[in-house]
């Protein structure tokens, strides 16, 4: 995979914004874990998980896939219920 599958039709603006974003991470890791995941769920997300999903998208890549990967704990600040299925996402998806 190399990039979004889905497209923004549809979107609002808020929602497009964040699914470029988890696309253009800065590392690729993150992009696939991120943007599979924007792909899949954006459009479902309430206003309360995207305001959770955003500050998310504000922390640094190497610190988000250590915690998904479990060679760190994760922070009890971080561990949130978007965070939850951000990692079951990228436990489903074969890359």
């Amino acid at each position: 995979m190399m990039g979004t599958t889905r497209s923004t039709e549809g979107l609002d603006t808020r929602r497009r914004k964040l699914l470029f974003r988890s696309w253009h991470r800065g590392t690729r890791e993150m992009d696939l874990i991120l943007g599979h995941f924007a792909d899949t769920t954006i459009d479902a997300l309430s206003d309360a998980e995207l305001d959770e999903y955003e500050t998310l998208l504000e922390l640094n890549d190497v610190d988000l896939l250590s915690w998904i990967t479990g060679e760190q704990p994760v922070p009890p600040a971080v561990d949130s219920a978007i965070y939850r299925k951000i990692l079951a996402s990228s436990r489903s998806k074969s890359f």
